[in-house]
């Protein structure tokens, strides 16, 4: 019994550069089947330059840039004008208002600019100041931890032990246990809160040291910016809500 060997189609297919009368600085290759129809390979064109279809003109050039043909038929095949392997395809636009004409495709001085007012773009839930903020909060320079220090010191002025206050975010209803510099915590300053609710994290100790004293699990110690003091009266819990 003979064995015959599993006979593998030839590749047929061609690796060409691309170049684009309206785009300078466009660099690219295809490759693509050399049984590519001549209307199909602009297709494809299409979808890379932007150029239509109607409107582009296919040269075909060697790797010296010689002109080899005009791809002029749209029924023939590649094959038929017997490209090779970094032969260079030629885009012509002969649309005058073309999506490529003028150059604005390639130099962004002439694309018009989106402009934003600042109250619209602070009332974004999301941009690069905010962004900036939030890294210089996690990433602070000497200078930034200055401002931050004398900022929260500022806060702390209106804050005092024994004050009722509120707590964001929720609304969380408490009294004033301590106020001042926690730096087991983190640098500048800080307020120990006693909920009036078993809403906290703790008793007034953290990390090991003894802040304030209060019922377990009614304890919190927060930044000042996010305690409002005030005559905040205990809840009570029966009240129906309107």
């Amino acid at each position: 019994m003979s064995s015959s060997k599993l006979q593998l189609p030839a590749d047929d297919s061609v690796l060409l550069l691309l170049t684009h009368s309206n785009l300078s600085t466009f660099s690219s290759d295809i490759r693509v089947s050399k049984q590519t129809s001549v209307e199909a390979l602009k297709e494809k064109l299409w979808r890379k330059t932007g150029t239509a279809v109607a409107s582009m003109r296919l040269q075909l050039r060697d790797d010296t840039g010689a002109m080899v043909a005009d791809l002029d038929h749209d029924d023939a095949t590649l094959a038929s004008y017997s490209p090779y392997d970094g032969y260079r395809l030629h885009i012509i636009d002969l649309d005058p208002s073309s999506v490529t004409s003028g150059g604005w495709l390639e130099d962004t001085s002439l694309v018009e600019k989106y402009k934003i007012s600042d109250e619209a773009y602070n009332k974004l839930d999301t941009n690069f100041r905010k962004f900036k903020e939030k890294m210089a909060l996690k990433n602070p320079t000497s200078d930034d931890k200055e401002q931050s220090d004398k900022h929260m010191e500022e806060l702390c002025t209106n804050i005092k032990v024994g004050d009722r206050c509120e707590v964001e975010p929720g609304a969380k209803r408490g009294t004033v246990k301590f106020v001042g510099r926690a730096e087991a915590l983190g640098h500048g300053f800080w307020v120990g809160v006693q909920y009036d609710e078993p809403l906290g994290k703790h008793d007034g100790m953290v990390k090991g040291i003894r802040f304030f004293e209060c019922p377990q699990g009614h304890g919190a110690i927060v930044r000042p910016e996010k305690v409002k003091v005030g005559d905040y009266p205990e809840r009570d819990p029966f009240e129906e809500e309107i």
